[in-house]
């Protein structure tokens, strides 16, 4: 097996990255900004929001980034893991949600 590999970012790599496509970066910073700004949701809510789906797509460097900020926005460590709990439910939840799926092609199996 492979060894994953997550390096951490730096510098180095994030003006690398704006240096390749810079109106892409700053077009994405402007567009974080703007979402994680105080609106109808607090920034707490937001960044708990952020936890959950940071855990569900799997990203190893927005968990660790959503974690901290939401520490930063007041969230106890009981919210954020309650905020995980809830991707896990929901994560499981499609799974149980498309078993009808499978349950409608084992339906058309048995009927031929």
């Amino acid at each position: 097996m492979a060894d994953l590999r997550f390096p951490k970012p730096t510098r180095e790599t994030a003006e690398r990255r704006h240096a390749l496509a810079p109106e892409a970066d700053d077009a994405f910073h402007a567009f974080s900004t703007a979402v994680f700004a105080e609106g109808a949701l607090d920034s707490r809510t937001k960044q708990l929001i952020a936890v959950a789906v940071a855990h569900v797509t799997q990203c190893p460097w927005c968990i660790e980034g959503h974690t901290k900020a939401a520490q930063r926005a007041g969230a106890s460590s009981k919210q954020i893991m309650e905020a995980i709990w809830v991707a896990a439910e929901m994560r499981a939840g499609a799974a149980f949600a498309h078993s009808i799926k499978a349950l409608d092609l084992l339906d058309e199996e048995n009927t031929e």
